[in-house]
């Protein structure tokens, strides 16, 4: 009778040869039904026999929620960024740079398909799978090593091939991109629509968000893939050219690009630019461009780096896809400097595999160098395939009854109770009066009070001082903050500076609905971001409203679409949401009873149990409204003491029943 430990190894290396036929040669060599059954022995067998489960068995893929976070981990060496080039001209120039750096020798050039996904670094010692690192800064990135066990087309051990055994010895690091292929995204996303859930709105965006989640069971269920392009070694001489770490990475079971091709001729490397540039489409996974860089590590290592970037590499980027759309209006941000920035708003086009509806116009005199009038059709583009831009208007196509954009009428429509003012020199109208700091005070102070995130001791004071001190320069900047930052400020001491740090940080998973907010919305009070967050129950998909979307909510109407709309396609808010994100935030939809669903509720008058604010929250906590007036909506008046006969008034006026304190807690359940 066989051994169970025999039984066990067996079934773990037949699995692992079966999902390298399947998931690394794309060549299936055993129907699922096999696999599963096979893969259930396993897991029996390791059930009752704990004790033999090895870190490279199949089963071992998913592992248990992370708690606390990804911790940080300093890369062995840094994870470079490539210059980017747009043209012949440009890669001609790059090689005569090369030639003058290398004088008398001869260049051997190595070109890949540039892979759409994130960047990640596998470790392997002595041949199993120890540990995954995100780019992060290019010196320190993030272990997602429970997340990257669970993308089935990576080794959790290398295999051993004639002459490229010595990589199953020590440290072997790959570095690779993980992607999402194009069938699996469109998969996915025919299953969101088929449970009516929101659509995803690219492969890459999808894939870095799901690594990044710290559960890695929901990490299992995307179909994520690994695609290598570099093995490092701690001796240089182990990898001699980019060409042989390709041909090693398929020898031991690593996924990598079947296009890449090395050439002798610059002409021949052009030419293999100008035919992806023509197949990129038909390729499994997006891209935007190729790598190209010496196939000689020994001459990579001399030419050296500049800043992030080597010099014996650059990224050929393809000309950004364009797509023609109609402006619906123009709609002007306001910054956290102050700054009045217009943004373009239009309807959903995919440009570069993405779906934009904004973009900036920058200025006033881009405007006008555009005429860009709401009702033009207009080109869009992506510059790098990433920021939307309006390249021209279609004037054939321009309506007789269109109006030149008017910016000072614009600015006073939008925001009549400002003032702006444009200096002799500069390009943009600015709130006259108002620094960018003395914004960022107020804004945080609105983000830290009691109705928004409530973070205790985050108080004027307080926040003037780490203003002045230059430690926050946005709302995000303060999850960032340290208590050695703190205690260096005159106001703080050991006592009050831990306080603070802990306040804030207990504020990293906020209400929704609170958090929206407390972002400082123009025209967005707490009942309109209940609003907004039950119809849009993510900031992910808030980010993405459109116009026509926010204007179907209830109590929403134009003037706060468009400030929404503004606000989120600002490039500042932006990129302070994302920084949110990088910093742990990560605000959840509250969870509402509907007791109260449909009903609105005003007080008036001084309750004896319950102040005003309390009793707003607790009836927006049962799905219902709280109100400031009496209207026509109006369900029930609360009639405390000090009653005010304005509303009273208004109530007859409008049938709304009247309450007193007791009848209130009674539909409050209290």
């Amino acid at each position: 009778m066989i051994k169970p430990s025999d039984r066990l190894h067996e079934l773990k290396d037949l699995l692992n040869e079966y999902s390298y036929s399947y998931h690394v040669l794309d060549r299936p060599s055993v129907s699922d039904a096999v696999y599963d059954s096979l893969f259930q022995e396993l897991k029996q067998l390791e059930a009752t026999h704990p004790d033999l489960i090895m870190t490279d068995s199949p089963t071992q893929r998913v592992g248990n929620e992370l708690k606390g976070g990804f911790q940080k981990v300093t890369h062995s060496s840094r994870m470079l960024s490539l210059n980017d080039v747009f043209d012949r001209s440009e890669v001609e120039a790059w090689v005569v740079r090369m030639d003058k750096a290398l004088p008398g020798k001869k260049h051997e050039f190595f070109a890949d398909i540039k892979m759409d996904g994130l960047a990640c670094a596998l470790i392997y010692q002595d041949g199993v799978f120890v540990q995954a690192v995100t780019r992060g800064d290019s010196y320190i990135g993030e272990d997602v090593t429970a997340n990257v066990r669970t993308i089935k087309n990576v080794p959790l051990r290398l295999r051993s091939k004639e002459g490229y055994e010595f990589l199953l010895e020590g440290r072997t690091e790959i570095r690779g991109e993980i992607v999402m292929l194009k069938k699996d995204f469109d998969a996915l996303n025919d299953r969101q629509a088929k449970a009516g859930k929101p659509l995803f709105a690219n492969p890459r965006n999808l894939a870095a968000g799901t690594i990044r989640q710290l559960d890695p069971k929901l990490v299992s269920e995307r179909p994520l893939s690994f695609r290598a392009y570099d093995i490092l070694r701690q001796s240089n001489d182990d990898i001699p050219t980019n060409m042989f770490a390709y041909e090693a990475l398929s020898a031991i079971g690593v996924s990598r690009n079947q296009q890449a091709s090395v050439f002798t001729e610059l002409n021949d490397v052009m030419m293999f630019v100008d035919e992806w540039d023509a197949k990129r489409h038909d390729l499994p996974f997006n891209t935007d461009g190729l790598v190209i860089k010496l196939n000689d590590r020994q001459q990579f290592s001399a030419l050296g780096v500049v800043g992030k970037q080597p010099r014996a590499a650059v990224a050929y980027k393809y000309a950004a896809e364009q797509a023609t759309t109609i402006v619906k209006d123009i709609v002007i941000s306001l910054g956290r400097t102050g700054a009045a920035t217009p943004v373009a708003v239009f309807d959903p086009v995919v440009v570069a595999g993405t779906t934009v509806q904004h973009a900036s116009l920058h200025n006033a005199d881009e405007i006008a160098r555009l005429d860009v009038r709401v009702g033009d059709t207009v080109v869009i583009f992506k510059a790098g395939d990433i920021i939307p831009q309006v390249e021209s208007v279609v004037k054939e196509l321009r309506r007789d009854n269109t109006k030149p954009f008017d910016y000072e009428q614009a600015l006073k429509q939008q925001y009549p109770e400002l003032q702006f003012e444009r200096q002799a020199g500069e390009a943009v109208y600015r709130v006259k009066g108002a620094t960018g700091e003395l914004l960022l005070k107020k804004g945080l102070e609105h983000y830290a009070s009691r109705s928004a995130l409530d973070i205790d001791t985050l108080g004027e004071k307080n926040v003037t001082a780490l203003v002045d001190a230059g430690l926050v320069k946005d709302l995000a900047d303060i999850y960032a903050l340290t208590i050695e930052q703190v205690l260096a400020l005159d106001r703080f001491a050991a006592i009050s500076a831990r306080k603070l740090i802990d306040a804030i940080h207990d504020k990293r998973q906020p209400a929704l609905e609170r958090f929206v907010y407390g972002l400082g919305i123009r025209h967005v009070g707490t009942q309109t971001a209940i609003d907004l967050t039950k119809t849009f129950p993510s900031l992910e998909l808030l980010r993405d409203a459109t116009m026509d979307q926010l204007l179907a909510i209830n109590g929403v109407g134009k003037v706060v679409a468009e400030s929404i709309v503004a606000w989120f396609s600002d490039e500042d808010n932006q990129s302070m949401l994302d920084k949110f994100g990088r910093l742990g935030v990560k605000p959840l939809m509250t969870k509402t009873s509907r007791d109260l669903d449909g009903i609105a509720i005003v007080v008036t008058g001084s309750l004896e149990s319950l102040s005003r604010d309390e009793v707003a929250e607790l009836v927006r906590q049962k799905g219902g409204t709280f109100q400031s007036s009496v209207g026509k909506d109006t369900t029930y008046l609360v009639s405390g003491g000090k009653v005010g006969a304005s509303k009273l008034a208004k109530a007859n006026k409008y049938g709304t029943q009247i309450i007193d304190e007791a009848a209130l807690l009674k539909l409050l359940g209290k």
